[in-house]
């Protein structure tokens, strides 16, 4: 099975900037390549529900962002090493959640259920 692995999350002041990454390995049950797979970021915070964020491809040239991220957030990818990163800039209180990457058979899906394989998570704290 295809296993992720976030890291990077912290502890940062409001406008500052942290880096996640997200380490792909193995195959999906389906026996697709790690490179046959969407990749979205999404973040949960207490008590709500699973938030998109941003998605991507392996091996297109396809970025997605939430409205809420535009301009502030870049994913971006290094498959040489199967790693998705999720650049955060000019981070806000309200960024606060736990971060999750995940992988599924549809590019652009915006929802959770669009996605079948999930990282552990990594906490994100933005302090005011």
């Amino acid at each position: 099975q295809l296993q992720l692995a976030e890291s990077g999350g912290g502890l940062v002041q409001a406008g500052g900037s942290l880096r996640l990454s997200c380490v792909a390995s193995g195959h999906s049950v389906s026996g697709h390549a790690i490179s046959d797979h969407a990749m979205g970021w999404f973040r949960q915070a207490p008590g709500k529900e699973r938030e998109f964020v941003a998605s991507t491809a392996w091996v297109a040239d396809y970025r997605h962002y939430s409205p809420s991220v535009q301009g502030r957030f870049t994913v971006s990818r290094d498959s040489s090493k199967n790693t998705l990163y999720l650049q955060m800039n000019a981070l806000k209180p309200e960024d606060t959640a736990v971060y999750y990457c995940a992988a599924g058979p549809s590019l652009g899906a915006t929802s959770s259920t669009g996605y079948n394989f999930w990282g552990q998570g990594t906490q994100v704290t933005v302090s005011s």
